[in-house]
């Protein structure tokens, strides 16, 4: 009873796509309600599930020629109501399948289409009458099953066929059953497919919808990472610093402390203005803090910028350079010294960070691809890249170098990435 056990599974299938559909109205007139009271733009109703069901109904145009059976006006009663029996079979079996696209296009919907075409020619060609307009609904299960190229051909083929096999019976009164079928199958294929673009469409909005919604919780979370993980760094850096000075200099760890405050107002600053969406960086600040962080770690700053001024983009980007370059050469590099440099001309602008400690060796771990190290490094060059510029970073002969190139004006400013990754892993 294989037949039963998938009847019962597509019974089930039904169920709950009208399940969904219920539970997917609830939510519309929930939101409907909602927007109503805010004043909002009032959200799409989702329409009934496609299923079946909406083709089935056409079945009634058979009445007349199941009418004829009971009257005693069909000849071979037994063999006409075999027909109509396998016709209607074949249909369901068609309408079934035809909002399955793996079934729809499957050979044996195919088959049963064909199936279709001998036993409606028989029965049409056989009885007349009534019995013809099985013809419009065999080119309804043509339109729902036969989508794209070949529809046009099988449209006309089935069209014809049955103007011929209805002219044969009843003349020149076959050409309205040729005209009929060749509706029905256009106007079925035309708003089945508009249907299912409708919800391919409508599908495709959800999952960019959520995509967008997963790209800001990613770029909220790592721009959060960045600002805490940069500021911790500062505020362990500054500590240690001021617990060394405190037993013989106390006004400088008391300096060390004030910046210390300084740096946390400041982070609560930047993070207000994160979770707003309106931190912008600024290259000037960056490096004025990175001369204050190196500082405190006992690095040596060596600051040096010349050229024209940049738009806001690409100071921004580099300002993040500045700052996970930076970051790292406190954590990782061991170094005693640390340049960095600014140069830039009218149409591009390069950011060099170089120090004197022991490079990606130190570190246990190898340069990644592209000569990019760390996490946070990765995600710089792929946000200068959409910029139009590079990242390049690798141990050198005198420790380790972090380069940006960008044009003077950058493309645009992408989303802030996580900037607190091992140096070079």
């Amino acid at each position: 009873m294989y037949w039963m056990r998938g009847a019962r599974a597509r019974l089930r299938e039904w169920r709950a796509a009208q399940e969904r559909w219920k539970a997917d109205m609830r939510a519309f007139r929930a939101s409907e309600k909602e927007a109503r009271r805010t004043g909002a733009a009032v959200p799409e109703q989702p329409g009934p599930p496609p299923t079946a069901f909406s083709l089935l109904p056409w079945l009634l145009m058979g009445l007349g020629a199941f009418s004829n059976l009971f009257q005693g006006r069909t000849p071979n009663p037994w063999i006409g109501g075999l027909g109509l029996l396998t016709f209607n079979s074949l249909y369901i079996y068609v309408a079934v399948r035809a909002f399955v696209k793996e079934k729809r296009q499957a050979p044996s919907t195919r088959v049963a289409l064909a199936a279709m075409a001998v036993v409606t020619c028989g029965l049409a060609g056989g009885y007349g009458g009534n019995w013809q307009l099985f013809f419009p609904l065999l080119g309804l299960a043509t339109g729902a099953a036969l989508r794209g190229e070949h529809l046009r051909w099988a449209g006309l083929a089935v069209a014809v066929l049955a103007g011929a096999v209805s002219a044969a019976r009843d003349g020149w009164n076959g050409l309205n059953i040729a005209y009929a079928t060749w509706i029905s199958t256009m106007v079925t294929a035309a708003i089945l497919g508009l249907s299912e673009a409708v919800r391919e469409l409508r599908a495709a909005r959800e999952q960019l919808a959520h995509q967008a919604v997963e790209k800001e919780r990613l770029r909220f979370s790592r721009d959060l990472h960045d600002l805490l993980g940069h500021t911790m760094s500062v505020i362990v850096v500054k500590s240690e610093a001021a617990r060394r000075l405190a037993a013989r200099d106390m006004d400088a760890a008391l300096a060390q402390i004030t910046d210390i405050e300084s740096v946390g107002r400041q982070a609560l600053t930047e993070i207000r203005e994160a979770v707003t969406g309106y931190r912008e960086g600024s290259l000037g600040t960056e490096l004025d803090r990175a001369r204050s962080v190196l500082d405190a770690a006992g690095v040596e700053p060596v600051v040096g910028r010349s050229g024209a001024p940049l738009a806001p983009q690409t100071e921004a980007l580099l300002g993040w350079v500045v700052r996970e370059a930076v970051t790292n050469v406190v954590r990782h590099a061991g170094a005693s010294r640390c340049e960095i440099t600014v140069d830039g001309t009218a149409e591009r602008v390069r950011l060099t960070v170089a120090d004197n400690g022991a490079g990606a060796g130190a570190a246990g771990t190898l340069p990644g691809p592209e000569g990019v190290g760390g996490t946070g490094l990765k995600g710089l060059a792929e946000r200068l890249a959409a910029a139009g510029g590079t990242l390049r970073a690798g141990p050198s002969p005198r420790g380790f170098t972090v380069t940006a190139e960008l044009p003077t004006e950058a493309l645009e400013l992408p989303a802030p990435v996580a900037a607190t990754g091992p140096r070079a892993c």
